[in-house]
């Protein structure tokens, strides 16, 4: 096939996004595309086949795109718009297969906006704006938490909520957490740290604690849900696997007037005892279809953490695989 050039006028910091750190997020790109990117006057010239012009030139705009917008770019949203644009490319002249850039931007996050990094995130965000309930499942990395952090931040910024609450189970401590040491939130911090350390990245320390200290985010233990209404909220349940399915239905009829709720989880990472009991698929299962209900699923290949990460749950889910095989067990 033959091989041409286009080029593709970019801002200052547009072309700074996509060439990257010494040029780095270009290399990339040509890796992935099988093209040659130069940058003559201010803007990127692209040579390759027409196909493999396609999927560079819709990482380059996507890049561009987020730049203008103020997010901070980096190779791991590089390398996340790569897979989409690939798939793309092979799907286009087959069914004509629409856009995956993500289209939104929460106007949070420490060092700028935050945008969704793959069309599974773009997706889940479109759900979390329009459902009351949204189910976010599949692997550890793929930002289902980042990603409901984020958008309940803006909903308090905003004004639209009064509170952002997320809850999780304290497996590892059997919700019975009164033998260890300390007052509650030395007790409980230990198993929240994550969702802490997520909010910190999305609202930065300062304004983190300004709204704690007010109440207008609070991470709790699930434990300490029961009895509660939460109204004019935006609640995440996290790591939802281990919820049992009478937790589960304890806390989803938590949600009071105004109140909306993202749960999120991994169904292969289920931690009980009897992983039969988990609440979640159960919960899934049962919701899936009821107006106001939104699940977004997510695989391996949305996963945004180090690209070891991907390889490594592709590993498992096929091991997980063969063993229900074996066992004469369906998917």
């Amino acid at each position: 096939m033959a091989r041409a050039s286009e080029y593709i006028a970019l801002s200052e910091a547009a072309l700074a996004a996509v060439t990257g750190p010494s040029d780095r997020h270009t290399a990339l790109i040509e890796d992935a595309m099988k093209v040659l990117i130069e940058t003559p006057g201010g803007g990127v010239s692209i040579t390759g086949s027409p196909k493999d012009r396609i999927g560079a030139r819709r990482v380059i705009e996507a890049l561009s795109e987020r730049a203008e917008q103020g997010v901070s770019i980096t190779e791991a949203d590089v390398r996340a718009l790569l897979g989409p644009a690939l798939g793309h490319v092979r799907a286009r002249a087959r069914d004509g297969a629409p856009s995956t850039r993500p289209s939104s931007v929460l106007p949070v996050g420490r060092r700028g906006p935050i945008a969704p990094k793959t069309a599974a995130q773009a997706r889940y965000l479109e759900a979390l704006k329009g459902c009351e309930l949204t189910f976010g499942v599949g692997p550890a990395g793929t930002g289902k938490t980042f990603i409901a952090a984020a958008y309940g931040a803006s909903l308090l910024r905003a004004g639209e909520v009064d509170r952002l609450v997320v809850t999780r189970p304290a497996v590892e401590a059997g919700e019975r957490l009164g033998f260890l040491p300390g007052d509650l939130n030395e007790k409980v911090d230990p198993y929240l740290a994550p969702i802490w350390q997520a909010l910190d990245e999305i609202l930065g320390a300062a304004e983190l604690t300004r709204r704690r200290d007010r109440g207008e985010v609070e991470v709790v233990p699930l434990a300490f849900m029961r009895g509660r209404t939460l109204s004019h909220a935006f609640v995440i349940v996290d790591e939802a696997q281990n919820t049992t399915r009478l937790q589960m239905k304890m806390v989803l009829t938590r949600l009071g007037e105004g109140a909306r709720m993202a749960v999120t989880g991994d169904p292969s990472q289920v931690d009980l005892v009897n992983g039969r009991d988990s609440g979640l698929e159960h919960a899934v299962r049962l919701l899936e279809g009821v107006e106001g209900v939104g699940v977004s699923r997510f695989e391996a290949g949305d996963v945004v953490r180090h690209a070891l990460v991907e390889r490594i749950v592709r590993a498992y889910d096929r091991d997980a695989e063969a063993s229900r095989g074996a066992r004469g067990e369906r998917p």
